[in-house]
């Protein structure tokens, strides 16, 4: 298990440059030049690290992510502020690619869900590693495509698509995915003479340690078609000439530490292939989800990408010759696991409240809008001060955020080394599910987003500034000030 003394070591300068590193960033084997917990990390598989594998330590000991000082990006950029590793990014997007190609010997794509963190630049980004994207809506189906994705390796996803997401959806010729029979009522009617690549979910019946919240190969799901009805389904879909079934898919939750569910699922989803084979649909794609868990705090211990692709490959190969089968493409798709620990975010410390024999209050100039997972899923980071990152710890603190609502906590029993206000803190892993479900609660505009790589920062969301929260807004004439 990694701890904040004893971490993995970057393997090769070979695989450092290959991820965007420069030499510099490679010798990472003295206090001096190493970055703040993780005196070595494993480019190899990003997600088993606190920091981005770019991380490190100036001359003056403070934090650098991408060759950028991260006190200087959050004078520049202002704060919060969310920070983004390009050099973490590419790399993990290769460790996916390169382990489904090393562990299945059959095709393989792996499928960013871009829920995580959707924008132009990280759809651009994903799309030139050779990946694909998943798409849960219009917005995030227009930003793959403004992003470069390739409309053939995207899939569209939903328990309750939208006449307007489906024509989206036809019209730029993704796969969709069926997820009930409402789907396929509306894409009946919506479906043109050509053919609608179709990929069909199904409810696996398999759990998982997880929070409850993100659990969905359970039976009890919103997701999917449970699996009495699927050869019904399978039937009933032959008797559409615009439906091509050309894949199956499940998913069986999140933030998982476990390898065992996703072989388990290996023979469900077999299982399915022969059935649906046999009923003659083309299904060339199996989709085994996302899942893998990432490194939040010190005790968190993954698997790695390499441990979990090879784990699902194995099984879905082993399957598939148990029934005869001819090998799938294999589809898989990694969403925290890919983005999370490339990321970070940047907070300003403000007031400080101590209350005697309980605890100390800092609060930061962010808070649950910029990062609801916390009261959420009562989700857990590890954060440090920028310009002392190795500093020995004072006190505990409990971080607060700046809005009004009690629950609005970031982290508890935080060890810092004396804080002050103007201080910038940086709090780690938090690339997936911040910005992409970051809210407006009282008014607060949402942070700027900017991307680093080898000593440059592009600016890649702009902050939300407070006049732009009224442009939706309209006053009724009789309601308008007197003047």
């Amino acid at each position: 298990m990694l701890d904040s003394g004893t971490l993995m070591t970057i393997t090769t300068e070979s695989a450092a440059v290959a991820a965007g590193l420069t030499s510099a960033a490679v010798v990472a084997t003295t206090p001096e030049a190493a970055g703040p917990y993780e005196l070595e990390r494993d480019i190899e598989s990003p997600n088993r690290n606190l920091t981005p594998i770019s991380s490190a330590l100036d001359a003056k000991g403070r934090l650098q992510v991408g060759g950028c000082d991260l006190a200087d990006l959050a004078q520049r950029y202002g704060t919060p502020l969310y920070v983004l590793d390009e050099a973490t990014l590419r790399a993990t997007c290769r460790a996916y690619r390169q382990a489904l190609e090393a562990h299945y010997p059959g095709p393989s794509l792996a499928i960013y869900a871009s829920k995580a963190n959707s924008s132009l630049a990280i759809s651009a980004l994903v799309a030139s590693e050779g990946l694909g994207l998943d798409a849960v809506s219009s917005g995030e189906l227009l930003t793959a495509l403004e992003g470069g994705m390739p409309a053939e390796r995207i899939v569209l996803h939903g328990n309750n698509k939208s006449r307007e997401e489906l024509t989206l959806a036809i019209g730029a010729g993704v796969t969709v995915v069926l997820d009930n029979w409402h789907d396929l009522a509306l894409l009946d009617e919506l479906a043109p003479a050509a053919p609608v690549s179709l990929m069909l979910r199904l409810t696996p019946g398999i759990e998982c340690h997880t929070h409850e919240y993100i659990q969905t190969g359970h039976l009890d799901s919103k997701f999917g078609f449970d699996p009495d009805q699927l050869e019904t389904v399978l039937r009933e879909l032959t008797r559409h000439p615009w439906a091509q079934l050309t894949g199956l898919h499940a998913h069986i939750g999140s933030q998982i530490f476990e390898l065992q569910p996703h072989r388990d699922l290996a023979g469900v989803l077999a299982d399915a292939l022969a059935l649906a084979r046999s009923l003659g649909h083309p299904v060339r794609d199996l989709n085994v989800g996302g899942g893998l868990g990432i490194r939040y705090v010190a005790s968190d211990d993954p698997p790695s990408i390499q441990e979990w692709v090879r784990g699902v490959a194995e099984a879905v190969h082993q399957a598939c010759q148990q029934r005869g089968l001819a090998l799938p493409r294999l589809l898989c798709e990694p969403g925290r696991s890919l983005v999370a620990s490339a990321g970070l975010t940047l907070y300003r410390i403000g007031s400080r409240k101590e209350v005697p024999g309980i605890r100390t209050y800092l609060s930061v100039d962010g808070g649950m809008s910029d990062n609801p997972r916390p009261i959420t899923y009562q989700s857990q980071y590890t954060a440090v001060l920028v310009e002392q990152p190795r500093a020995g710890a004072s006190e505990r603190v409990t971080l607060a955020g700046k809005h009004c609502e009690s629950g609005d906590i970031l982290l508890k029993d935080l060890a810092l080394p004396p804080a002050q206000s103007g201080d910038v803190l940086a709090v780690f892993a938090t690339g997936a599910y911040n910005a992409s479900m970051a809210s407006n609660y009282n008014r607060i505009p949402k942070p700027a987003a900017v991307l680093v790589h080898e000593g440059a920062a592009d600016l890649v969301q702009r902050r939300e500034q407070p006049e732009e929260l009224l442009r939706y807004d309209l006053l009724p004439e009789r309601l308008a000030p007197v003047t």
